[in-house]
């Protein structure tokens, strides 16, 4: 659980630091440069990710549980599940879903936490999950208050939001029928 625990701490803070310590971000990057800044914080995250990972792996083989939701919200959650990745998609492709969205991103990675917040009651679930619901919503908010400049912007197009419905679509139905369950072991239709 330690482990899951620190992945999450390295992971979310280094995404965390613009939106609780911007000066300290900006000093940073004057002080070392933006290549060097970069490949810290990819280096950080990365350790991060590989840490949350295994972390979650470990913590589920004697998983403490907290609360045993009911079948029928394992249904609701691959029911909310399916928006995801179209605004994963869309967050790349600028279009309508990109403009009434403003951060797709952020309301994917919102609605994939809470969609397996409602289905998995285990201790590293909530971790997991709720740590990263916490952190999207946290984000969400500080972007009301700083400006935001993507560093590689595609021009709008008007196939975009097409595109990015189904190529989400897809993915989705990939992972649904066949990736989630030889990735994490879990069937999510089980």
């Amino acid at each position: 659980m330690s482990l899951l625990i620190l992945g999450l701490v390295l992971f979310l803070g280094m995404h965390s630091v613009v939106i609780f310590a911007p000066s300290v971000r900006d000093q940073v990057i004057a002080l070392m440069g933006p290549s060097i800044w970069k490949a810290v914080y990819g280096l950080i995250s990365l350790v991060g990710l590989i840490a949350i990972v295994y972390g979650f792996g470990t913590a589920r083989l004697e998983p403490p549980v907290l609360y045993s939701p009911p079948e029928w919200l394992r249904m609701v959650a691959v029911i909310l599940m399916l928006p995801v990745f179209p605004l994963l998609f869309a967050a790349y492709l600028p279009g309508r879903i990109q403009r009434a969205t403003k951060h797709p991103m952020l309301a994917a990675v919102k609605i994939w936490a809470l969609a397996h917040l409602l289905a998995n009651g285990l201790l590293a679930d909530v971790l997991l999950f709720g740590g990263f619901l916490a952190w999207a919503v946290a984000d969400r908010i500080s972007l009301k208050r700083r400006s935001v400049t993507l560093a590689v912007k595609l021009k709008p197009g008007r196939w975009n939001d097409l595109i990015a419905v189904i190529l989400g679509v897809g993915a989705y139905a990939l992972t649904l029928a066949w990736a989630h369950v030889r990735i994490f072991g879990v069937s999510p239709l089980r």
